[in-house]
């Protein structure tokens, strides 16, 4: 895979082309009448485009080959905690909450080799990211995923207050690989990894963690 100083996500190309375009067209404008009112335009459009930019980076995270056969984080961000639940498809679980700020990148990524069992979208709400009601209430898309082990674990894309827009790119009956681009979530957003309580995790809350990078735990088998 070719790798670029500068890599945007697919989701976001075509919001930095937009305001890249009002940037340059409102310069041009003011050039040629000269009104203040073009040249505040390009000023707003070029920290717009900037913002973009930043927003919808995109990093190559090659996994490395000694973590294989790990469970990796599906996301960047700070465990915000890990709590026992009860999930239909899991049983008893433990559920491991990843905080997304604004500064994060918002990509994520498959953890483990697995297959995709099933997704579901949720439009609702807008609650801020890292309040509990967010969980449930707000627009969000939960994938069930089944390793070669019948291991079961949950992905969950959560939208924030700002963001607004899950980009969700697995589809049942999909095989998938660790590092896999899982989807994008727009702006401030949450995460959450739903696995068997058998499972014996390794970050707890307040850990800064990393998509592809950082081992969430493993597997009893």
């Amino acid at each position: 895979m070719r790798k670029y100083l500068f890599n945007f996500a697919q989701e976001g190309k075509k919001l930095i082309l937009v305001t890249m375009s009002l940037s340059i067209l409102s310069l041009l404008l003011y050039y040629q009448f000269e009104y203040s009112v073009f040249l505040t335009s390009f000023y707003m459009q070029t920290f717009y485009f900037l913002v973009c930019c930043f927003f919808f980076r995109d990093p190559v995270r090659e996994i490395k080959s000694s973590d294989e056969n790990k469970f990796l984080s599906p996301a960047d961000g700070t465990v915000l905690y890990v709590k026992d639940i009860e999930d239909p498809d899991i049983g008893n679980a433990k559920k491991i909450a990843i905080f997304l700020s604004f500064f994060n990148v918002h990509r994520q990524w498959v953890p483990s080799d697995s297959k995709v069992l099933n997704t579901h979208y949720n439009p609702g709400k807008y609650f801020i990211a890292f309040k509990d009601k967010a969980s449930l209430d707000n627009e969000h898309t939960s994938i069930l995923f089944k390793d070669s082990h019948d291991n079961r674990f949950r992905i969950k894309q959560i939208a924030g207050f700002v963001a607004r827009r899950i980009v969700n790119h697995m589809k049942p009956e999909l095989d998938v690989k660790i590092g896999q681009k899982l989807g994008f979530i727009k702006f401030g957003s949450r995460v959450e990894i739903v696995v068997p309580n058998t499972f014996d995790v390794s970050v707890k809350k307040g850990d800064k963690v990393r998509g592809c990078r950082t081992v969430l735990g493993q597997f009893k088998n």
